[in-house]
């Protein structure tokens, strides 16, 4: 009710705006509505006219400018590119170029406007692991500030921010927004369900490890069925492999997506960094501390960091372990691209560490091997495992938050054009049938509508996973990072080391760690972010960190502690009943239930949860 309330304010708002009837631009926007929406919206078709006038009218003084926006090429951005743009420009008389280019660049593009003070693009989608870039520099738009001043005429009264489930992401310690999320995707645990449900693959489980076969809630677990299945002849399930079964699934390759693969909360699973959501404080997933001004102080164990800690040795070690010993040979050699569509071709029984920006394609053509015939899928995704050393507290996995990002050095009539733009492809007219494409959702209104309800069952644990609690629990970098486009560099290039054996995980670690840190002096040197840039700590005996309490932590006598599982329909429960399935203990290794493929989705749509509080 309160978001229909709003709806209603908005709409009153808008009828009062209304001085002219000034319908230039509405012809087009009807017919968008008429061709692209439909009702596959959460607003009426009255409320889609009504938000499309506001955006025809905002929009007059800059008809006939041309601006570039920029983003990375996922699904959801080809969609706004392909459909979206020109919509937006046939209806506002504003032309908007949408460039679809790999995100790395989409770094060096913002990186080289922010050194250069040239405006290259008038709105980056930019991921909010730059949150703590663009709090100290000071050189993107304070949205906060941006909405209540020059942008107040561009903002929509119907933007209804309360409305975005990632905003947490995007804020900067300052409490002002930085971003307006765009898309949004979580690493997750996939499995292969159908696998995990059947009466032999059980029974020879259990013979083998002693308890029962279902979702891994710790790495030892994961191991345990990473090795039980690698090289596992399955045929004697129907139309399933005789031969070339994994028990996991990874990349290797030393390539820029190699680094992500681990300042993705790869360190935070394992148990590196201190408790705190969305992030660790005082120390991140990163290994970075910051003392209580937020202030860098150190990434080596030596000045309380944990880049190079045990924890962190532990989880590279892993890592490694588990690509060579029960992943396909070739995934040594791949990169981030490369790996996510192996999982569909239906040998991979696990992936601890999977996108769900995937989740279109494994259902989509090309999938088969890992759907059913009426196309519910055979695979389920749920919380990744945690390591070790982790905590109940602790960041459990990350979150993609793509966010619309306006530099200060764009001029403002370019920036409101932007922002109109940014505004245009989040508003809840086209939320839906964009989330519908790309799966990758910003909005409560779009997660919680009967469409998704629908579609739930064929979606594998996506739509349960963002109506639960847990979804918060999943967040990018945070703003321990002052320059994320330095340091993230510095990642693939050690960690490849360590894939590549170049390097043990404590010789690349230590290097890593070592970098970052000559990083950090030269930004304390420099001076350039004032107050809030790195203030470093002076070095001493790791023993002195380490014998403390929180991150950096000690070596553990026993890094292999007792494999725990949980059944699948028991995380789905817990979903449903708007309770976290991230801290449970594993209740006597409960088996999973024997309940057909169609009753699970069955009860996975009749359950469905509530709007998380």
């Amino acid at each position: 009710m309160k978001n229909a309330f709003k709806t209603t304010t908005a709409l009153a708002f808008l009828a009062g705006a209304m001085a002219s009837p000034a319908f230039a631009g509405m012809e087009e926007a009807t017919q968008f509505l008429d061709t692209e929406i439909g009702d596959v919206s959460t607003l009426s078709r009255e409320e889609q006219e009504a938000e499309m006038q506001w955006f025809v009218d905002a929009a007059a003084p800059m008809e006939g400018m041309e601006i570039k926006v920029v983003s990375e090429t996922i699904t959801t951005h080809e969609y706004e590119s392909q459909v979206l743009a020109p919509a937006f420009t046939a209806i506002t008389g504003i032309k908007v170029t949408h460039d679809l280019i790999g995100e790395g660049d989409v770094v060096e593009k913002l990186q080289t406007q922010m050194q250069s003070g040239q405006n290259i693009y008038d709105g980056y989608v930019n991921d909010s692991d730059l949150i703590g870039t663009h709090w100290r520099y000071q050189q993107v738009r304070n949205l906060t500030d941006w909405m209540a001043g020059e942008g107040k005429d561009v903002t929509s009264p119907t933007l209804d921010l309360e409305d975005f489930i990632g905003l947490k992401f995007v804020t900067g310690p300052d409490d002002k927004l930085y971003q307006l999320p765009d898309q949004q995707f979580a690493n997750l645990y996939w499995f292969r369900y159908d696998w995990f449900n059947d009466e032999k693959t059980k029974a020879d489980f259990q013979e083998k490890y002693g308890y029962e076969l279902g979702v891994p809630v710790n790495w030892s677990a994961y191991e345990d069925i990473a090795e039980f299945f690698t090289g596992r002849d399955m045929s004697y399930i129907e139309g399933e492999p005789s031969s070339g079964v994994y028990g996991n699934m990874d990349y290797g390759k030393k390539d820029p997506s190699l680094g992500w693969r681990y300042t993705d909360a790869w360190m935070s699973m394992a148990g590196m960094g201190d408790k705190g959501e969305p992030n660790g404080l005082p120390v991140d997933e990163w290994g970075i501390r910051v003392n209580e001004n937020s202030q860098p102080v150190g990434s080596c164990t030596a000045r309380g960091g944990a880049t190079n800690s045990p924890a962190a040795v532990y989880a590279v070690n892993k890592a490694v372990e588990w690509l060579q010993q029960y992943s396909p040979p070739s995934a040594a050699g791949m990169t981030f691209s490369e790996a996510g569509p192996i999982p569909a071709q239906g040998n991979i029984a696990q992936q601890m560490f999977w996108y769900t920006a995937f989740t279109a394609d494994m259902v989509g053509d090309g999938a088969a091997a890992v759907l059913n015939e009426d196309g519910t899928p055979k695979w389920r995704m749920a919380p990744s495992p945690h390591g070790a050393y982790w905590q109940d507290g602790m960041k459990v996995g990350y979150q993609d938050a793509g966010s619309w990002t306006l530099m200060e050095s764009t001029p403002v009539d370019r920036a409101k054009a932007a922002w109109l733009y940014a505004q245009f492809v989040t508003s809840k007219t086209v939320d839906l049938k964009k989330s519908m494409v790309g799966l990758t959702f910003i909005r409560e209104s779009t997660i919680q509508s009967e469409q998704f309800t629908e579609r739930a069952p064929k979606l594998g644990g996506l739509v349960e996973f963002y109506r639960s609690p847990d979804r918060v629990r999943w967040s990018p970098t945070g703003t321990n990072v002052p320059d994320y486009p330095k340091l993230a560099q510095l990642w693939w290039q050690n960690i490849g080391d360590a894939m590549s054996g170049a390097k043990s995980a404590q010789e690349a670690l230590d290097s890593l760690c070592e970098q970052q840190e000559r990083v950090l002096e030269r930004l304390e040197r420099a001076g350039v972010q004032g107050d809030l840039g790195p203030k470093m700590n002076e070095a001493k005996d790791p023993s002195e960190w380490l014998s403390q309490d929180g991150a950096p932590k000690a070596k553990l006598e026993n890094e292999d502690p007792e494999p725990q599982t949980i059944a699948y329909d028991d995380l789905i429960q817990r979903w449903s009943s708007d309770q976290s399935a991230t801290t449970m203990e594993a209740e006597g290794d409960k088996p999973m239930d024997d309940a057909s493929m169609k009753d699970d989705a069955a009860m996975e749509k009749d359950g469905e949860s509530q709007p998380a509080q």
